[in-house]
């Protein structure tokens, strides 16, 4: 029984020390800029947007840092970005009118490759499969999800809303909180995540053409509250997390899913309160971030503990899991890095 309680007892020190492992370095903040989209294409670039037209760009894996502005765009808010290397992006602001801009001189210059400009369009989120397909989804307009689509690198754009014909609950959209809550992954799949008065899942497998919704027992029902984000590992488990942003503390925050979508676990121990970015490092290591803080899970979503007490907007890895940045207000951008490191 000793021998029982002594094991049990290093095992609970040795978990507690791993969760202690990781600390978050400041690497730029006193700015009036707000930061919400992120790419980091590799262990060295990383690209960040946000208000006011700003762009923030590291090619020695945030050491230094270019600001750069997006002429002509300085009122836009851009919270959506995908960087394919240290010279190339494509970014989307939220709101009114909707642009889609892309660069392929390292941001010194950008191209209106896409634009919307009615009232009721407002651009939630972009992922890519690989450097030609893309795709962006919007908030409903006369019931219908927003979908555009790019099959040449983000050049063009074809709207193909009228084709998919993803039908929305009124007072259903999405979220536009860090650019997150659509994922694409290999060829074809994408998911996205929606809130307001229902929260589903919505699945394509063929790059958006069709589409099948999950129902997501996570807190909703009104215009605050849904998912926000989801991240999604090698193993193709899902998390999707949020709440409420009006109530930060409120728990109903986070839920795993597999079979892509179609089943559900709820968390051991949730996050310690709404949460409005999350991001799978390696395969069972997760981190979510928001207003209430920045918290950990070392065992895929399935609990979580609460590491730092400071939140952002935006949480992203390199692929490698090397590389992970945080971004949010007042131009605050940070790093997670272990304390030997």
């Amino acid at each position: 029984m000793n021998k029982f309680i002594l094991s049990f007892i290093f095992f609970i020190v040795i978990d507690a020390a791993k969760g202690q492992q990781y600390k978050l370095e400041k690497l730029q903040e006193g700015n009036e800029v707000s930061f919400r989209g992120m790419s980091i294409p590799n262990d060295s670039v990383a690209w960040i947007t946000g208000t006011k037209g700003t762009i923030a760009k590291t090619t020695d894996g945030g050491k230094n840092w270019t600001w750069l502005i997006a002429k002509g765009y300085e009122d836009f808010d851009f919270r959506s970005v995908v960087a394919f290397s240290d010279k190339k992006a494509v970014m989307v602001n939220a709101g009114s009118p909707a642009v889609i801009l892309l660069t392929e001189d390292g941001g010194e210059s950008w191209e209106k490759v896409h634009s919307y400009d009615i009232k009721e369009i407002f651009y939630d989120g972009m992922g890519f499969w690989d450097e030609k397909r893309g795709i962006v989804f919007g908030d409903p307009i006369e019931g219908k999800l927003q979908l555009v689509a790019t099959e040449d690198g983000g050049r063009t754009w074809l709207n193909i809303s009228d084709e998919a014909n993803v039908q929305m609950k009124a007072g259903e959209a999405g979220f536009a909180a860090s650019g997150t809550s659509i994922r694409t992954v290999g060829n074809g799949l994408v998911w996205i995540g929606t809130g307001g008065t229902q929260a589903r899942l919505l699945f394509s497998y063929n790059f958006g053409q069709s589409w099948t919704s999950y129902k997501v027992p996570i807190e909703q029902g009104e215009a605050s509250q849904g998912i926000f984000s989801l991240a999604i590992n090698g193993q193709k488990q899902l998390v999707a997390i949020g709440g409420d942003y009006k109530n930060f503390k409120n728990n109903n925050n986070v839920i795993q899913l597999s079979g892509n979508g179609i089943t559900w676990n709820a968390p051991k121990t949730r996050l310690s309160g709404f949460k409005s970015c999350v991001e799978f490092i390696n395969d069972t290591l997760v981190i979510a971030t928001g207003t209430s803080g920045t918290d950990l899970s070392m065992d895929s979503g399935q609990s979580w503990k609460l590491m730092d007490e400071k939140g952002y907007n935006v949480v992203r890895s390199s692929e490698s899991g090397r590389f992970v940045l945080l971004a949010g207000d007042k131009g605050s951008i940070y790093r997670l890095v272990e304390p030997n490191k």
